[in-house]
């Protein structure tokens, strides 16, 4: 890595830090602008990029004023680990050639309160592609900033709000590292705590919250995690179609602290076809819908800032159900929809739904022999077939309905 091409984030966190009294506060498109910027290749865990983004992340914690509370009086709570050969696998980790540190960074508004809330985003993401990329057509910068610049830029927002108005709780802000290869920044926080985690009252996660649709389709999961979090959710919901799960297991970083019997909920505004490409740009995102999200998330926080700690309640692991596959479709399900069927939100060339005339927005009815009314039928429809078999799939398509053969 050369020094002159760390010298324009670094100039320009430098920058932000002196000249922010003399002007308007950085907001959401500011935030997302330089963490999914070029300039930043991806913020891959443990690159000198990751670096400038962590710094970023820790003058903007010290200009709005939150505390310290890495390791040692610092904002940073650093982590190694042996890169895993298979990020899917269920070992956290593997030995390898190289040793990578991550770095995750933590602010704290002390009210000397009895009980803690923690809000946390990862800011980590794939750098220039490689494992968990979508992107076929060899190495480029993933920029992510719905994942998750997005989260990030809504976590600092937060912070402003919450650092000198709610009093009855404390308030600890992370943006974690290593999310993308398996959870490693808040897994490593979780069994290394900087505060007692047996004063936490609950933990909210953001990843991928800029994408909100024109409906306000907005996903929240960990739903069964207390049994208060029903009736708030719905009573300062401002008009958000709400899609919820009671999970509090799933692939972001609240699983880490529901693995820890703490309340969680995870914020999700869908997939959608820039996922895990380099297309996932910061000119994509809908930052009126963050506003909204945040401005949700802070009423949220306000309504049980003076309530008791949270009860936890264990909720069902959901993938436990999920039917293991040989074959794909070559779609990307639109996991927010709530209609009949599953509907199509991409479609990947060269694949089998490709290949047989689907399009993005048909919503699939029918897959063999078998009825397909939700995410789960579409799964254990898909789960019975092995590769070179052909079947049917029926779909409807704006009011009609089409049947085309798939082989796959």
């Amino acid at each position: 890595m050369q020094l002159k091409q760390l010298i324009i984030p670094l100039f320009f966190v430098a920058l932000l830090a002196c000249n922010t009294e003399k002007t308007k506060p950085i907001g959401l498109q500011e935030d997302v602008g330089f963490l999914a910027s070029d300039s930043l290749a991806g913020r891959e865990t443990g690159t000198a990029k990751e670096l400038v983004a962590a710094q970023y992340l820790q003058k903007r914690m010290e200009t709005i004023g939150l505390q310290p509370k890495g390791n040692a009086g610092t904002y940073y709570q650093t982590f190694t680990f042996k890169p895993k050969k298979d990020p899917h696998s269920e070992a956290q980790f593997m030995q390898g050639d190289s040793t990578i540190t991550g770095t995750n960074v933590l602010g704290y508004v002390d009210n000397k309160a009895d009980k803690t809330v923690i809000i946390g985003a990862h800011y980590d993401h794939l750098g220039m592609g490689g494992a968990g990329s979508l992107y076929s057509e060899g190495e480029a910068i993933h920029n992510g900033a719905d994942d998750n610049a997005s989260g990030v830029s809504v976590l600092l927002r937060l912070a402003l709000a919450l650092k000198d108005t709610l009093r009855t709780s404390n308030y600890l802000f992370i943006a974690f590292s290593g999310e993308e290869m398996g959870l490693l920044g808040s897994n490593y926080f979780t069994k290394n705590p900087t505060i007692k985690l047996s004063k936490v009252s609950f933990m909210i996660n953001m990843d991928m919250v800029g994408r909100l649709r024109e409906d306000k389709t907005l996903s929240i999961s960990g739903t069964g995690t207390t049994p208060r979090w029903g009736q708030v959710l719905n009573s300062m919901n401002p008009g958000f179609k709400l899609v919820l799960s009671e999970s509090g297991m799933g692939p972001s970083d609240h699983t880490s602290f529901y693995l820890q019997d703490i309340p969680v909920l995870h914020f999700f505004t869908g997939q959608h076809a820039d996922y895990h490409k380099p297309s996932d740009d910061a000119e994509k995102l809908n930052y009126e819908g963050m506003e909204l999200i945040s401005d949700y998330i802070l009423s949220v926080i306000a309504v049980l800032d003076d309530q008791p700690k949270l009860a936890f309640r264990k909720t069902k692991n959901e993938s436990e159900d999920v039917p293991r596959f040989k074959v794909a479709l070559g779609v990307m399900p639109d996991y927010l929809f709530d209609g009949k069927g599953m509907r199509i939100d991409g479609v990947t060339e060269e694949r089998p739904a490709a290949v047989a005339g689907l399009q993005k927005g048909d919503v699939v009815i029918q897959l063999g022999d078998s009825t397909v009314v939700d995410m789960m039928s579409y799964m254990r429809a898909l789960s019975v077939f092995e590769e070179g078999d052909g079947t049917k799939v029926v779909v409807d398509r704006k009011g009609e309905k089409i049947t085309a053969e798939v082989r796959f």
